[in-house]
């Protein structure tokens, strides 16, 4: 019995390991992702200041890319995972590969009907999309005005108007909404890849596909916005072929390894094949899902709409919280995932806990301490990325206000990943969206207590989204543990204590060390903000290693022996 147990803790720390280092990996590629993704917006920002053609891109890249976020990416990635998990445990490697195509097949049926669907009616969405005054603001500020007749003084016609054959911004919109279309397509193919790779342990490349399309897409677009008007093409039309020939990139980049690792391509195609027919079970709640998202965003936008500057201020905050939520929640959540779905195909329950309860404390870990960092040094961080142009110090404190109280629910935002996955693993997609469909009609409800009735302002928004995602997390934590009949979350608390302790201790020195800096240099230029910002994370960063290490946090050394065998 002693020598079992001890097999079972060995299995267990070394799946531990693996997750820490796939996830180290997977971190690291989204990081490199998102700064590509600023400067590809810095870029747009250069060539297209006018703010008309950067309008209509934006506006037209949103309509394939909320119709991606509804079918492609996560969703269709996640389902994927586990049901090809399942079937190569259960039916063997080559049924496997047949589902792969299968799948790949179907998706290409179903898109190009949708793709097509969408070029045509393309005029039509647009003015769905943009014709009511809440998506009015939220995506392009007085887009339908513009639509009206184009007067002589309308700065369109001097910049790229009707020398390129457009007499207003709607139509801009729907010519490069009908170009961008088929790139719902090429991230739904690189969707599939990613989770066939996931599926097989490899994690490094499907991690780097997404700044392929950064890439692809920054390269193309700059070299397109000259040679599209060298042939009487708008000069967006080379920003909108980047957007495709990024997407390319984004599944070609995955081809090699999906060749390596065994995959071959078979032209199969089965409506009746049971493994498919789970894919797409698993698929449809889990847009619902999605969509309560879009839906939240819409209503925040609405509510946004209230206050001049509101929609910018949480915006720009927002945007600053999607970087530590990449590196830490998507990453571990995507290393955790494939390893829960095995253990649930093969019956380990005791092992799935262990799994889910580290893949848990391992966010904590790197979370909490970003959480608290982020509200310390919110105004300086606002004010390095953010106070350049027009932008003034009013706006970097009111972004700063935002990013608290966002960063109060960075725990939220990134648990919440990990407890979704738990559901998935179990081929369970209904849970979460019927907890994903309160928590939207909580949101609405705080929103208008925080705004009408405290008057917290914009901070109103990133306040009650961090409240209802934490709650989010939470309900769905007590329904899993009632599902699976406990999560080992025992010690939780005290691991939980030891990094709060020691993320107070980084969040106490970071303070006193920017104040002290700019107490002596100031905050007036680029060099004296990023000592501002930088020495105290650095410092920080040594103030919350040293604190675990002496309250013995046990998962940091895991984190720290992963990454020392990786190198």
């Amino acid at each position: 019995m002693a020598k079992e147990t001890k097999k079972d803790i060995l299995t267990t720390e070394g799946n531990q390991g693996s997750v820490a280092r796939s996830a180290g990996i997977v971190g690291i590629a989204v990081m490199g992702s998102r700064l590509l993704g600023l400067v590809r917006e810095q870029v747009i920002a250069y060539f297209f200041v006018s703010g008309i053609s950067a309008d209509a891109f934006y506006a037209a890249f949103r309509i394939p890319n909320m119709v991606r976020d509804l079918f492609g990416e996560g969703v269709l990635s996640k389902a994927f995972v586990t049901t090809f998990t399942a079937t190569e445990m259960e039916d063997g490697e080559e049924a496997a590969w047949q589902l792969a195509n299968h799948v790949f097949h179907l998706t290409a049926l179903v898109l190009t009907a949708l793709i097509l669907i969408g070029i045509l009616a393309a005029p039509f969405i647009v003015n769905l999309m943009f014709i009511g005054e809440g998506f009015d603001i939220q995506f392009a500020p007085k887009f339908v005005r513009i639509f009206d007749v184009i007067s002589p003084e309308n700065p369109l016609q001097g910049l790229w108007g009707e020398h390129f054959g457009f007499t207003s911004k709607r139509e801009l919109t729907v010519y490069l909404t009908r170009i961008m279309f088929p790139f719902l397509m090429l991230v739904s193919f690189a969707a599939i890849a990613m989770g066939l790779l996931n599926s097989k342990g490899k994690f490094g490349v499907p991690a780097c596909a997404s700044s392929f399309f950064n890439l692809g897409s920054l390269v193309v677009g700059v070299w397109g916005y000259y040679a599209s008007q060298q042939i009487g093409l708008h000069p967006t039309t080379g920003m909108a072929v980047g957007v495709l020939v990024g997407g390319a990139l984004q599944f070609l980049i995955q081809m090699p390894s999906m060749w390596q690792i065994g995959f071959r391509y078979r032209p199969r195609i089965s409506f009746r094949d049971e493994r498919v027919r789970q894919v797409m079970r698993l698929v449809g709640p889990a847009i619902l899902g999605v969509a309560a998202l879009q839906i939240n965003l819409f209503v925040n936008g609405i509510f946004a709409s209230k206050g001049e500057g509101w929609l910018t201020w949480i915006s720009r905050a927002f945007r600053l919280m999607h970087l530590p939520i990449g590196i830490f929640g998507v990453a571990i959540s995507t290393a955790a995932l494939p390893n829960l779905a095995k253990l649930v195909v093969q019956g380990e329950i005791s092992d799935y806990r262990r799994s889910f309860s580290y893949a848990l404390r391992l966010t904590l870990l790197l979370t909490l301490p970003a959480s608290i960092g982020l509200m310390v040094l919110a105004e300086p961080i606002c004010r390095l990325i953010f106070e350049l142009g027009r932008a003034t110090s009013l706006d970097t404190q009111q972004t700063a206000g935002a990013l608290f109280f966002y960063a109060f629910g960075l725990c939220g935002f990134s648990a919440v990943k990990i407890a979704t996955d738990g559901f998935y693993a179990f081929n369970d997609t209904r849970t979460p969206v019927k907890v994903g469909f309160c928590t939207v009609a909580l949101n609405i409800i705080l929103n208008y207590l925080f705004i009408y009735h405290l008057n917290f302002g914009h901070r109103s928004l990133a306040l009650s989204t961090s409240c209802t995602i934490t709650l989010n997390f939470l309900a769905l934590l007590i329904l899993l543990r009632r599902k699976v009949g406990g999560l080992g979350l025992a010690g939780i608390g005290v691991v939980l204590i030891k990094i709060f302790a020691a993320s107070g201790a980084m969040g106490l020195v970071c303070w006193w060390t920017n104040l002290w800096i700019e107490d002596w240099i100031g905050v007036t230029g680029t060099s004296a903000r990023l000592i501002g910002v930088f020495v105290p994370i650095g410092l920080g960063i040594g103030v919350l290693i040293s604190g675990c290490k002496l309250l013995k946090v046990q998962e940091l050394d895991t984190l720290l022996h992963a990454i020392r065998r990786r190198r």
